[in-house]
């Protein structure tokens, strides 16, 4: 039993380590530094870095609050135009809920190593515990590393490598094609491809930072 409980954990360690960059990349710290990088993209439409930086957060706010669309649906530009169409509301109503979903699992993620901690020590098999930290911060290690390699890859050599992953990303979590949209639409236009590529590097290098301290950083045990 203390086995698979360890095992147990070494699965939720990725979980909890992802989730939590996830987190990070969705608070206002993310795209305040994204949209100020020299390489970022301009809008050939015309949206200004301030104009990005004054819509983003709702967007992101919207992803994280208990409002429904129409937190989004009743935005306007300054000519009276709405900020979004109906296609780009519908898929954020869509990406709410997997992001709903994402935290969920991260809650319930970081609840369970807590127990199992909790457990451990009650049970006297925190060596267990400790080694199955240690395990789940070095599988942690290569799905980061493959994750960064691939956004890595798109930024640098070949921008389809990372298309065709975050085309499976899209089939995967979303149905249909609601996610394809047209350069002039504004969730392009405020998230073009590099922002995505960018978040996607930016999430392995923190998740693999904390898949490196439990797997380096954590006492070893026999």
């Amino acid at each position: 039993m203390k086995i698979i409980l360890s095992y147990l954990t070494s699965l939720l360690v990725p979980l909890a380590l992802i989730g939590t960059a996830l987190r990070i990349l969705l608070s206002p710290l993310y795209f305040n530094v994204e949209y100020r990088m020299p390489y970022f993209p301009m809008d050939e439409y015309g949206m200004t870095q301030q104009d990005r930086l004054q819509w983003a957060p709702f967007a992101l706010t919207y992803l994280t609050n208990g409002a429904d669309i129409s937190y989004l649906g009743d935005l306007k530009f300054d000519d009276g135009t709405p900020l979004y169409n109906e296609r780009e509301l519908s898929h954020m109503a869509d990406v709410k809920q997997v992001v709903i979903n994402a935290l969920g699992v991260w809650t319930i993620s970081l609840i369970s190593l807590a127990v199992l901690a909790f457990l451990a020590k009650r049970g006297g098999w925190i060596p267990d515990f400790i080694n199955g930290l240690r395990r789940g911060g070095m599988w942690m290690i290569g799905l980061a590393a493959a994750l960064g390699l691939i956004a890595g890859a798109g930024i640098t050599l070949n921008p389809n490598i990372f298309w065709q992953f975050f085309t499976l990303f899209h089939k995967i979590f979303f149905t249909g094609d609601s996610w394809l949209f047209y350069y002039s639409d504004t969730l392009i236009r405020l998230f073009p491809m590099r922002f995505w590529e960018d978040a996607f590097l930016w999430a392995a290098i923190l998740a693999l930072g904390g898949g490196a301290g439990l797997a380096f950083g954590v006492k070893k045990s026999a």
